[in-house]
């Protein structure tokens, strides 16, 4: 089993043994070229199966037979999906601003492989473990509610604007409950290191530490991701496809990548900060069993996705703001209050 959870770690270990010097400037950048290109084909990969994936799941919820042409029982229907999206015409609308609607999916699809560098999948196995890991992937993830407000801008459309706009508006308001509810996991590991968060649950998860910011944690990152009952930014009813309305082709497929790079990003932080990370029995590799945890996660996600209708705009500001918020500061409360008696109970033992 050894062998099975540092496979990677070994495969790793040999690549630099093929340099002189294997932590040589050339040696490192091999690496991280290599992790960069595996971490990008994994994103990939992850959205293209995740949407069917999806729609496996939705047809099931609502009884119907769903993709059942293409391979069997229609499983190879996301190949189908991305040829047909690489054929079709990629058009730019007169009267946009041509940059701004050019990069912003890309600037998405970045910000979102950016995310992925400091989530270690496995014991050893992050592509860059920073000491302020989760103040990073919380910092560059605040960064996609920029490329969408470009897209909708740039569009030169009203209904893609009011899609931009209403990107901003929800996903700062649901950044803070966001950020309030990890707070608590930090203060009681001391630190920002995702990997030290991980090794901090060694014998219990987080999860049963905090529980309402799990809960708190989970509500925000469907919101941050934009997925139903949170998905007023392309409500079809109302604003078309929101920022994504004038978009076809190649780029709109960069978008609905980056979505489900961000729904696995998401989930990847839960399993981090409260389900303990690599961390299982051990008749199956850590890493494996972080890839089943993440599972878990995109798999309630899809659950509540195909059970709740969207929220209105107001509705969906005020649950934010003054239920979300309140709850995340009274968790944050309790957990220095639990802190507090903690430390003072083990100074009188030890006295």
């Amino acid at each position: 089993m050894d062998a099975l959870n540092d496979v990677f770690v070994n495969i790793a270990a040999a690549i630099r043994g093929l340099f002189a010097d294997s932590h040589s400037f050339s040696a490192d950048l091999t690496i991280n070229i290599i992790v960069f290109i595996m971490l990008f084909l994994i994103m990939v990969v992850a959205a293209l199966f995740l949407s069917l994936v999806e729609r496996k799941f939705a047809h099931w919820v609502s009884q119907r037979p769903g993709p059942n042409r293409v391979g069997p029982h229609g499983w190879f229907q996301f190949i189908a999906d991305a040829v047909k999206m690489l054929g079709k015409e990629d058009i730019t609308p007169a009267n946009t601003d041509k940059l701004l609607f050019k990069i912003a999916p890309m600037i998405l699809v970045g910000v979102t492989l950016m995310a992925f560098g400091v989530i270690p999948f496995g014991e050893g196995m992050v592509a860059i473990n920073l000491d302020l890991g989760i103040f990073y992937f919380i910092a560059i993830s605040s960064l996609s509610t920029l490329a969408l407000l470009m897209a909708g801008w740039a569009s030169n459309n009203k209904f893609s604007l009011l899609g931009g706009l209403r990107a901003v508006a929800q996903m700062i308001s649901y950044e803070i409950p966001l950020v309030f509810s990890l707070l608590g996991v930090v203060m009681i590991t001391q630190t920002f290191n995702l990997s030290s968060i991980i090794e901090a649950q060694n014998t219990i998860p987080f999860i049963f530490l905090q529980p309402l910011a799990f809960v708190i944690y989970l509500i925000a990152g469907i919101a941050e991701t934009n997925r139903a009952p949170f998905d007023q930014i392309q409500g079809e009813q109302e604003i078309v496809a929101g920022p994504f309305t004038e978009y076809s082709g190649l780029r709109w497929g960069l978008f609905m990548l980056a979505e489900y790079g961000n729904v696995v990003a998401t989930s990847a932080i839960a399993v981090t900060m409260f389900l303990g990370g690599w961390y299982g029995p051990e008749f199956l590799p850590g890493w494996l069993w972080f890839i089943l945890k993440i599972w878990a996660i995109i798999f309630l996600m899809m659950w509540i996705r195909w059970t709740f209708v969207r929220m209105r705009v107001d509705h969906l500001m005020h649950f934010a703001w003054k239920i979300l918020l309140p709850l995340s500061l009274v968790n944050i409360f309790i957990t220095g209050f639990g802190i507090y008696l903690y430390d003072l109970i083990i100074l009188r033992i030890g006295g």
